[in-house]
This record gives C-alpha cells, structure tokens and sequence, in this order.
C-alpha cells in the first residue's frame, strides 16, 4: 500500500531511534502462536514517540492496529500489509491526583495493575489479576471476570484521537461500556491509558480474594496450553462453554485448533495450529450450537480477515460523539 510504504518511510527519516521492526512473524506476538508477517510493527517508547508514529501514518491515509498483548487476536497466516503499533513499552504506572484513584498506561498489564491496587489498599481490581491482557485492551473490550468488568472501575480514559491529533481524556460515563465492547472500536483513537476509581480496603483481604479468583482459573482453565482466551462471548441467559459442551464439542479438533478438553470455552493450540485451522473450527462450533440450541455464539476472539487494509477515511465516515476535552496532565 502506497500510503503505508511512505509512511514507514517518513517515520524511519524522523525517528531513527524507533523500535521498528519490518516484515515482523506476529505468531511471536499472539498468545495463540498463530500469524503471519505485517508489514510493519512499531514499538514507541513513550505516549510522545506514539502520537509522533500516529501523526505519519495519519498524514498518509492509513490507520494503524493499536495492540497490546495480543491475547485474544488472530491473525492469518499470509501476512497483512498494515503496521502494527504495540503499546508494550507504555507501562508507566502511579497513584492517580484524586484520592483512591490509579493511574495507568495503557501497556500495563491487567495482573501488575491489580497487584499494584492491593498494595496500594485499594480494591475492584481483583477480578482483573488473572486476565493476560493489558489495560488498553481491557479497556476497550471492557474486559470481566468473576463478576467484575472494566466499566465499574473506569473513571476516565485517555486516547490519541487521530481526526484532532490531541491527546484527549473521556468520562467513564462516556465511554459507551457493554458486555465485553466499548465506544472506542467505532472511533478513531487509540487507548493510550485509564484512570480507575477504587476502594480503600485492607491488603491482605485484597490479596486472599484475588488469590482465590486466581485458583479457580488455574483449576479450570487450560493455561498450561496456547490460546486466546475465552473463544466466545456469554449469550443471554447462559454460558458458551456449557452450550458448546452439552452439543458434544468438547475436545472437537480442526489441524492443530481444538476446543479444550479441560474448559469448552477456550480454542486452543495444540501445537501445529493455523489461521485457517482457527477460522474452521469456531465456524463449526457457533454452526452446530445454532443448530441444536437456536443460539447465536458471537466470538470473542478477534481474526483479522485475510486481505485487511486500514485506512484512515476519517473525513468520509461519520464518528461516535463523545465528550473530549484536551488534557496536557498525562504527558
């Protein structure tokens, strides 16, 4: 893509020091272990260096793929011709202005985040000490666990709204929070970090509840094993994993994809899997769920589909309206 070569090209001219990686395996990035070559993979090192990042691809018609962890993301194994900006060095992390508040990048990971919460005496994050991700992902997917989610200890949320060039903070009420979405997979903007709202409580209680979310999960999920986390979204009324393992697809393999043995809810690795593998086998799943039960599973998985070009039409499409406000304090 013309746009995207200049770009790379601009951006390797002006900032040299850039971690920039060319033609980059995502199978080396993916929980999963599955993904080819994007053409670029960027790793700035700071929220200036990733607006600079966002400010060339901008000015050249592309959008790019904002990630973290990657742990609930797939991507084809041919390879896409986009850039890919981690956000993996963001990892700043502290006390928030206001009383009982924390403030963190959006490369923090969800278990340092929540560790940090507890020592801090401060409670709501326990749900989140378990969930392999990071805060600019748990943030836009409005990651839960155990009957917790994101949206009951967001604040605010700063991101890099590309059509102003500005860092901007939006209310946690304006964030547009749904079981495992947020208004932010509609806007063009990248989740740079969050403010969370907490409550005073003592360490050691916080420490024994996260401790027992935490032995749950390794007792029942299969995290000895490559995956992207919970394949499907929970369906009104029930559970993905008891629906796909009342139809009898516990264990169901495609190539190296299987539906675990140990927790129907996860699609795993089991060592040779590929895109089409994936693609394949919660293909079949949600087909077969839908046939004996009549319910929809929407996956919670993210595959990018072969072929996917970002590019940044912000000027033809319409936004989501959100109330921003510049800020200057997180720089």
């Amino acid at each position: 893509m013309e746009g995207l070569e200049k770009a790379i090209e601009q951006i390797k001219e002006n900032m040299p020091k850039l971690d920039l990686r060319e033609n980059e395996p995502m199978r080396n990035h993916c929980s999963f272990k599955v993904g080819g070559e994007v053409r670029a993979f960027a790793v700035p090192g700071d929220l200036f260096e990733m607006s600079k990042v966002m400010f060339y691809l901008h000015m050249n018609g592309v959008s790019p793929l904002t990630l973290g962890k990657c742990t609930n993301v797939i991507f084809p194994d041919e390879g896409l011709d986009i850039m890919v900006i981690s956000t993996e060095n963001l990892r700043k992390l502290r006390l928030g202005e206001t009383e009982n508040t924390i403030y963190a990048e959006a490369g923090v990971s969800l278990a340092k985040l929540a560790q940090f919460a507890r020592d801090n005496g401060l409670s709501g994050l326990e749900f989140a000490s378990g969930i392999p991700g990071s805060v600019g992902g748990g943030v836009l997917m409005n990651a839960g666990a155990y009957g917790g989610e994101m949206k009951d200890v967001v604040e605010s949320v700063v991101v890099y709204y590309v059509p102003t060039q500005a860092l901007t903070e939006v209310k946690g009420s304006d964030c547009g929070f749904e079981y495992r979405r947020s208004a932010f997979e509609k806007i063009n903007c990248a989740i740079m970090g969050a403010v969370f709202k907490l409550t005073p409580d003592d360490p050691e209680a916080i420490g024994a509840r996260m401790k027992e979310m935490n032995e749950k999960r390794t007792a029942s999920q299969p995290l000895d094993m490559p995956s992207a986390g919970s394949a499907f979204k929970r369906p009104v009324g029930g559970y993905a994993a008891a629906l796909i393992d009342r139809c009898g697809l516990k264990g169901y393999t495609v190539g190296g994809a299987q539906i675990s043995q140990k927790h129907a809810g996860f699609a795993v690795n089991t060592g040779s899997a590929t895109y089409d593998d994936v693609v394949e086998l919660l293909d079949h799943v949600r087909r077969e769920v839908y046939a004996q039960t009549q319910i929809t599973l929407e996956p919670e998985i993210r595959i990018y589909p072969k072929g996917m070009m970002l590019v940044d039409d912000w000027r033809e499409r319409k936004q989501t309206t959100l109330s921003l406000f510049l800020i200057t304090a997180f720089l």
